[in-house]
């Protein structure tokens, strides 16, 4: 014969899938099949670890047509593994189980978490260089072929994608999700499983659907329902195609608002959460009005988290580059590291101050010294290069200029002006699409979030 005998599955999970766990921490997973034996039988299902063997879920009857088709049910699961999923062919006769005849095996599943990676080339992963950032069982990835694997890198190939909507143009290299997935395995002790969907130089208007034919949304709503339909959240990392202009740049958090929206209604999750990267740097630009725009972007992608509760913001412009945009190996590790955890503290409640020092107030002091409060600090706001200015202040007659910056060793800092501010001003942090060395809580080593347009009281 050429086709197996015993218990075939035509339809359920493949090796390496994670199941998504459902609130109750428990996953299920559903079969349907075929079986060929000249003796008719009964099929059996049973789920077990995959290193040592021992039953999870023990041997179950399926449902066992006559015609030679079965289908089959585990439920309740518990989130974790690795586990093993055998069937076999229970015929006529056989009075010794364990010598039943053959079924089909799937190996190293896991119920735990789905986290879809969305956004432009950042979140595509092209970092460049060698790094130390290897797989590891337990952190798995759906891949653009539609066949779930181990995670490693590059996390956007596009070798045998079955979605060329988006193909990339290039080899990606590294990305933050590996040690992501890596760092919440770790900590929240049960699989997790990456789902990409990003493509480089992909402008908002791609995944939102109220701007038109939003193709990467379609396409992320699809991928999404091939790996169950239910995901954990959503990992974005995009702005870069929207600073062409000041009308998409000022536009940001009402679109990424609508975006956010029609992807919590399309994956039936009104409180879905979305972790967040605020635009890191660029080293040349031509445009000098890019200084304002890349300023803009990040202030909208601020404004966002502020107003929506679901949403976490993770700074990134002092992690180092690896060509002119993208985030290198290194920097791309903490930048993992920061968004593990955002999401240990937005989505799975766990006691860690994630959120970084952010201004809370700008107020003057007298004619010529603006006060700037920040929130959270846990040690101090303070800066590692003394000569760096990353703030700009605007009154009605254009920039102030500062002539010092003075850090007051708490959450304050003070700027020194070279004249007196005439009627209203206002503050930008982070200024340009390059800006001087940020601000940091020292002990946590992480910079303030970038702003923009911040009114001086």
């Amino acid at each position: 014969m050429t086709e197996n005998t015993g218990a075939i599955i035509d339809q359920g999970p493949s090796d390496w899938q994670i199941i998504q766990q459902d609130q109750a921490g428990l996953g299920a997973i559903s079969l349907r099949g075929r079986w060929v034996h000249p003796e008719p039988g009964r099929v059996e299902v049973r789920l077990v670890r995959e290193d040592t063997g021992i039953a999870v879920r023990d041997w179950q009857p399926a449902q066992t047509a006559a015609e030679g088709t079965w289908s089959a049910e585990l439920a309740q699961i518990p989130a974790g593994g690795l586990y093993r999923l055998e069937t076999r062919l229970n015929h006529q006769g056989n009075l010794a189980g364990e010598w039943s005849v053959r079924g089909d095996t799937r190996h190293f599943l896991g119920v735990g978490d789905l986290w879809l990676i969305a956004g432009q080339s950042n979140s595509a992963g092209y970092g460049r260089g060698p790094y130390h950032d290897p797989p590891e069982l337990g952190v798995h990835l759906f891949r653009n072929s539609e066949e779930w694997a181990l995670a490693a890198h590059p996390m956007n190939d596009s070798t045998d994608t079955k979605h060329p909507v988006n193909r990339e143009g290039a080899n990606p290299g590294h990305s933050p999700y590996l040690h992501f997935g890596r760092v919440l395995r770790q900590e929240l002790g049960h699989p997790i499983g990456l789902v990409q969907t990003a493509l480089g130089g992909s402008p908002l208007s791609a995944w939102n659907p109220a701007q038109g034919q939003a193709v990467l949304f379609d396409n992320m709503v699809q991928v999404a329902q091939k790996v169950g339909g239910r995901v954990r959240g959503i990992l974005w990392y995009q702005g870069e195609s929207d600073t062409g202009t000041e009308a998409d740049a000022t536009s940001y958090a009402r679109r990424f608002g609508q975006a956010t929206a029609a992807w919590r209604q399309a994956l039936g999750d009104p409180r879905l959460p979305v972790v967040t990267v605020q635009l890191n740097r660029v080293f040349h630009l031509a445009d000098e009005g890019c200084h304002r725009r890349w300023t803009q972007v990040r202030e909208e992608q601020r404004q966002v988290a502020r107003t929506d509760q679901r949403v976490a913001v993770v700074p990134a412009l002092d992690l180092p580059l690896s060509d002119l945009i993208h985030i290198s190996p290194a920097g791309n590790l903490l930048l993992g590291e920061r968004l593990a955890r955002a999401a240990l503290g937005l989505v799975y409640g766990r006691p860690v101050e994630y959120r970084a020092p952010d201004l809370e107030t700008a107020a003057a002091l007298d004619a010529r010294t603006i006060e700037l409060r920040f929130a959270p600090v846990t040690s101090r706001i303070d800066t590692l290069d003394i000569t760096g200015h990353p703030f700009r202040v605007e009154d009605a007659q254009g920039e102030v200029p500062v002539a010092e910056v003075v850090y007051s060793q708490d959450a304050r800092i003070q700027l020194k002006l070279t004249r007196a501010v005439e009627g209203k001003a206002q503050i930008h942090g982070g200024w340009g699409y390059n800006p001087a060395t940020l601000p940091a809580d020292m002990e946590r080593f992480l910079p303030m979030l970038g702003f923009y347009g911040a009114p001086v009281l």
